[in-house]
């Protein structure tokens, strides 16, 4: 259960394997491939044929390409081309409500089919008539959207079969003397953010795409390409689904020695081990002098825990508590956050608290050096304590492991202890505890657990020496 492996980028795979595509370096030419000159003379032939039969509407030539205007080289058997070279682009047609049925002749896609599998045919659902044939999209469309949000997050799809996409929906027609696969994944190399205009409803600029330069290969080339690159693309998904699938056993690993821990069944008792009962009476005497020394208030006693609110047993040697019992001091960040100085001591927040570890770099927040001795009086963070999220992102802990001085805001709680600081850790981020964290919190909008439940939620609590032998094995186990 290895915690730092090593993150697998699936999309910046295929990103490269695509370029690499683009470049000609995929796969290796053949100098019996029919150059794309050659393919180039027939695609205009087409073209030509097209318009005659009324099929498409004559369009002003693109500008010539010049060599300035080339961004990488490419095989000489290879042509710099205008995607409105290779295709032709459509919109789509939203048809009316009444004319949408379960059966009729044309599948109908909106944009968000493009997300899920409804553009197989088998899941459709809606269907139009022949009214709409003009309408149409012929099979092996590829598909995208061309307004709104959707346009950087939603799939690009090739149609399956004759179809009609909704008004928001755009369409890439290649033509037929070419390798639609190809095509496709050529318009996948595209960033469609140099596309979109405007901020608030963001459309795709058709001119600008239709006038972009796209490399061209030899038709069998295109072919070769469009294999290896479905190949690897499958084998990208395998592990993918491979490595998600060892997370989530990570995860599930994870939380059953967690659950372990907490009952007492991950390392065996040890009869001469200080019982934990020992251990609650030293923190009481403890916090005794801190409160006649005055380092902390005294604060009402908690009540004790009854039988009926022990969610599982435990070893003799252990007892239940409550967090504000084995705590010297449980308090939260400012609720009133200064103006950030941008200079002074750091401010951090639940963003700020990932994976068990607290990243300074997720935030730039800091006061004034005057400003934090105020704020310090209150959060008092040092080495050693443990911090917990408890707004927004619940649950989250770390142990201060660094000398550092710094405060934080609400969002977060600040655990000074009498217990071992990775038990305590480890305590807070089982479900055993979450699931009370959880339960007690509140809010609409954004949940929160106020200080005041916080201290009186329940944990095991071992023996100090059994302490150390479940933080040691743990750990060892997370290595792996």
């Amino acid at each position: 259960m290895k915690t730092n492996t090593l993150d697998f980028d699936a999309q910046a795979l295929r990103e490269k394997i695509l370029d690499l595509a683009m470049h000609g370096k995929l796969v290796p030419q053949d100098p019996n491939d029919e150059p794309a000159s050659v393919l180039l003379e027939k695609i205009k032939a087409e073209k030509e044929q097209l318009i005659k039969e009324k099929k498409i509407k004559k369009s002003k030539p693109l500008a010539p390409i010049t060599d300035d205007e080339k961004p990488f080289d490419i095989p000489d058997s290879w042509e710099w081309v205008r995607l409105g070279d290779v295709g032709l682009l459509k919109n789509g047609k939203t048809p009316k409500k009444e004319d949408i049925s379960s059966d009729n002749i044309y599948p109908y896609f909106k944009v968000k089919d493009m997300n899920n599998n409804n553009l197989y045919m088998e899941n459709v659902k809606n269907w139009v008539g022949e009214k709409y044939s003009r309408q149409v999209m012929p099979k092996n469309t590829i598909i995208f959207p061309k307004n709104g949000g959707a346009i950087l997050t939603a799939k690009k799809r090739i149609l399956s079969q004759d179809s009609l996409v909704d008004l928001n929906t755009g369409g890439l027609i290649p033509y037929n003397d070419l390798n639609h696969k190809f095509i496709f994944y050529l318009f996948l190399s595209l960033d469609i953010k140099d596309f979109v205009k405007g901020s608030a409803v963001p459309t795709i600029n058709s001119k600008k795409l239709k006038e972009t330069l796209v490399p061209l290969p030899p038709l069998e080339e295109q072919s070769r390409i469009a294999a290896k690159i479905a190949q690897l693309f499958a084998l990208l998904r395998k592990v993918e689904s491979s490595t998600q699938q060892y997370a989530k056993l990570q995860t599930l690993l994870k939380s059953k020695v967690l659950d372990l821990a907490m009952r007492g069944k991950l390392v065996e008792q040890d009869p001469h081990d200080e019982p934990a009962s020992v251990l609650l009476e030293k923190i009481k005497a403890e916090k005794r002098k801190m409160i006649k020394e005055k380092e902390i208030k005294k604060s009402k006693p908690l009540p004790p825990i009854t039988d009926e609110e022990k969610p599982f047993d435990i070893p003799d040697s252990w007892e239940w508590v409550r967090l504000g019992n084995i705590a010297k001091r449980i308090t939260d960040g400012t609720h009133n956050p200064p103006p950030n100085s941008h200079e002074g001591k750091q401010v951090i927040s639940a963003i700020n608290i990932k994976k068990g570890k607290i990243d300074f770099s997720l935030s730039n927040r800091f006061v004034s050096e005057d400003q934090f001795l105020k704020e310090d009086k209150r959060t008092n963070i040092r080495k050693g304590d443990v911090l917990l999220t408890i707004v927004g992102s619940l649950g989250n802990a770390a142990v201060v492991d660094t000398d550092k001085l710094f405060t934080a805001q609400r969002s977060v709680a600040v655990i000074s202890s009498n217990i071992l600081s990775k038990f305590l850790y480890y305590v807070l981020i089982s479900a055993m505890f979450k699931t009370q964290i959880f339960s007690n919190a509140k809010g609409t909008t954004q949940k929160g657990i106020y200080l005041s439940k916080l201290i009186n939620l329940k944990l095991p609590l071992p023996p100090l020496a059994e302490q150390n032998r479940i933080v040691d094995k743990i750990d060892n186990l997370f290595i792996y």
